[in-house]
């Protein structure tokens, strides 16, 4: 199945420039091959390739059924490491384990303080290609931990952090629900004046078992957590 990226409205795709160059330039594909094109939102289509000049359409033969949503829908909030292949390759991973959604947090001890963010969202949409998957994560812009903490609703949200001396919950205690947000922090962890903030908006810390994680793999180990519980 090759599967390309574009935008789809009433039973026609239109496929996105850059992809319609990597169909020429690099794959070398040729007229009349069959690609499924989707729009990251669950839509697919099925088709075989036209050329016209440096262009490239698609005459649609089929229109599956739209997907559903993944379920448990995981949203990552973390904040990015100072070595940005790291982060890079946490949104790869987290993307081919189907997250929802992941925002970058800008909290206290957070040493990266930009990001390219069009950048990544052009690398988790090569991911989702990658993995065959139709819906694409939401990849939000770096945002304050004061900012995003209003937006979240605390009966569905958890934080992991690393000190020994507040509670946390295991995470296999953990009961089942349709969304779920886990906010994982920077090298340093959070600061406690953060988790206090976090506790005081009803949000319950949780432990990812026994090691010190590094914070990318903290959110790998929690993207496959919730990989595994999927319907």
């Amino acid at each position: 199945m090759k599967l390309f990226y574009g935008t789809i409205s009433k039973g026609t795709a239109e496929i996105h420039p850059e992809e319609q160059q990597h169909i020429v330039k690099v794959l070398r594909m040729r007229e009349g091959e069959e690609i499924y094109v989707t729009d990251g939102s669950g839509n697919l289509v099925k088709g075989h390739l036209v050329f016209e000049g440096k262009k490239v359409h698609l005459e649609v033969t089929e229109i599956p059924e739209v997907a559903a949503p993944f379920s448990p829908k995981l949203h990552i909030a973390i904040a990015p490491t100072k070595n940005i292949d790291r982060t890079e390759f946490l949104l790869e991973k987290a993307t081919e384990m189907a997250v929802s959604e992941i925002t970058f947090l800008l909290t206290e001890k957070t040493e990266r303080r930009n990001l390219n963010i069009e950048k990544l969202r052009k690398q988790s949409i090569a991911a989702s290609k990658q993995s065959l998957r139709t819906h694409f994560p939401t990849i939000n812009e770096l945002t304050r931990l004061s900012d995003f903490v209003p937006s979240i609703n605390p009966e569905h949200t958890f934080v992991a952090h690393c000190h020994e001396n507040l509670a946390r919950k295991e995470l296999s205690t953990l009961s089942d629900l349709e969304e779920i947000t886990f906010l994982i922090g920077p090298e340093g962890d959070f600061s406690e004046k953060e988790i206090a903030m976090l506790a005081e908006r009803g949000v319950r810390a949780v432990s990812l078992g026994h090691q010190r994680l590094r914070t990318e793999t903290a959110g790998i180990f929690v993207a496959a957590w919730n990989y595994e519980k999927m319907k």
